[in-house]
């Protein structure tokens, strides 16, 4: 016999986007289901954000030990022998750390008394959804839906997921560290998983189609990356175009059609991008307007559907887990009768490549024609927080734009390592409309990477103190 709920809210995905809408839902006293057909917690927790930070971090102290097994030492300390990677032990500990904060989402759920549901969702109509569980069918007919459907890889067609060709999902639970990897995508996927496995020992190679990595930044951004890559022997071919596979690795054609070649690869990942989950789950039947490959909503993140809500990688870009949080969090309020819309002055972006990249705003290129602005740059070799803990030499910085007129702060950025940290002051300064002098008024802590934000707004006023 088929179940039938009839909730107040019905959200679709538990992610970091559908999961927070759930919780806040339930805070409100809206009577609220969860339908998430894998773990709770989305890509972001299961198999994106965290644990390619896990990895990325075990890869750091295995580097790190590398180096204090050689001959000069690192920091005056000497390993007497090479550490052994076992990575199947480096794999357990990265799942162990998903299954608590899945534990933990699951938790936060019951406790704000929201019923989750296990398995696939598939609308009949915008207000129909069945689900097929391990229990048996479950009919949901809700008053107000929140689709939080996220985000899948992109495949290539001629290179098709499987056997040798993975995406970010198999990469983070590989049975060992591939000798050699080719990265078909210089974007912020590809560089952090391949920047990580280089440092695990992988002879890597990047394909990029673009005339240069990380598109989505400035070049002088960008530039402490591509030195770190080149120092550390990995392989970087730019304005290039990958055909297929055989039997020894990747066939790829270089810059300009000059020639082609096979990259060595026992393992290829493709991070082209990746798509919003628009298929399998009854879109069609829900009557929703599209805006391209997205489903079009308001700022509100309302639909063209009356009480269907979008929100996440679902509704466009930025693909951001943060982005996605906030707009949960809001569509719960506006269906409990709160008045809100999504506008956020600026949304930061990490890369946490080595050095890691922070962006919010605009940068210098990005200004308004017509519009005068200032800059102020502060180089974290110049901070002394940055030079101990051996981040201050790989040509990171702060840097600061701000509008000549009146110094309202346009758009923050650094480049540097540890500096993903400093998002969360970057966003503030953006969102109350900062000024100049604001920054340069705040005593920031010694000593801390902050200091830089302090001195970059300093050296954008021309009074710098320490440069």
């Amino acid at each position: 016999m088929t179940e039938t709920l009839r909730p107040k809210v019905l959200v679709i995905g538990g992610g970091p986007g559908g999961y927070v809408a759930a919780i806040r839902a339930g805070q409100l006293g809206l009577d609220t289901v969860l339908v998430e057909s894998g773990r709770l917690g989305g890509t972001c927790l299961t198999r994106g954000c965290i644990p390619s930070k896990a990895l990325i971090h075990a890869a750091g102290l295995y580097e790190e030990a590398v180096m204090a097994s050689a001959e000069m030492g690192r920091f005056g300390i000497h390993l007497n022998q090479a550490p052994t990677l076992r990575f199947e032990e480096t794999v357990g500990w990265k799942d162990a750390i998903v299954d608590r904060l899945s534990g933990g989402v699951a938790g936060l759920l019951r406790k704000a008394k929201v019923k989750s549901v296990v398995g696939w969702a598939s609308f009949s109509d915008a207000k129909t959804c069945t689900v097929e569980t391990p229990e048996g069918p479950v009919t949901i007919r809700p008053e107000h839906v929140i689709l939080a459907t996220g985000a899948t890889a992109v495949e290539l067609p001629f290179l098709p997921f499987g056997g040798r060709v993975i995406s970010s999902t198999e990469a983070l639970s590989l049975p060992e560290v591939p000798a050699t990897l080719a990265v078909v995508g210089g974007g912020y996927i590809g560089l952090e998983l391949g920047i990580a496995f280089a440092k695990l020992g992988s002879k890597v190679t990047i394909i990029e189609a673009m005339d240069r990595l990380l598109p989505l930044y400035d070049a002088q951004l960008t530039a402490p990356v591509a030195r770190w890559l080149e120092k550390h022997g990995v392989t970087v071919y730019l304005g290039a175009k990958a055909l297929g596979q055989d039997q020894e690795g990747l066939l790829i054609q270089t810059a300009g059609g000059e020639r082609q070649l096979v990259v060595p690869a026992e393992r290829i990942l493709v991070t082209v991008g990746r798509k919003p989950q628009t298929e399998g789950w009854g879109l069609d039947q829900m009557a929703l307007a599209m805006d391209g490959p997205f489903v079009r909503v308001d700022e509100r993140c309302a639909t063209s559907t009356t009480n269907v809500w979008a929100i996440g990688d679902l509704v466009g870009e930025p693909m951001l887990a943060h982005k996605a949080s906030a707009q949960g969090e809001m569509v719960a309020e506006i269906i409990a009768g709160r008045r809100r819309r999504f506008e956020p002055v600026a949304i930061a972006a990490v890369c946490f490549t080595e050095p890691e990249i922070v962006s919010v705003g605009l940068t210098p290129d990005q200004a308004p024609e017509g519009v005068e602005t200032v800059v102020g740059q502060f180089p974290f070799q110049a901070n002394g927080r940055a030079l101990s803990m051996q981040a201050g030499d790989d040509g990171g910085f702060v840097r600061i734009l701000a509008r000549k007129s009146d110094h309202r702060i346009l758009g923050i950025q650094a480049v540097g390592r540890h500096c993903s940290e400093l998002a969360g002051e970057f966003a503030t300064l953006m969102e109350v409309g900062g000024v100049l002098e604001d920054v340069a008024g705040v005593i920031h802590v010694h000593p801390t990477l902050g200091e830089a934000i302090h001195e970059s707004a300093l050296k954008a006023l021309g009074h710098a103190i320490h440069i």
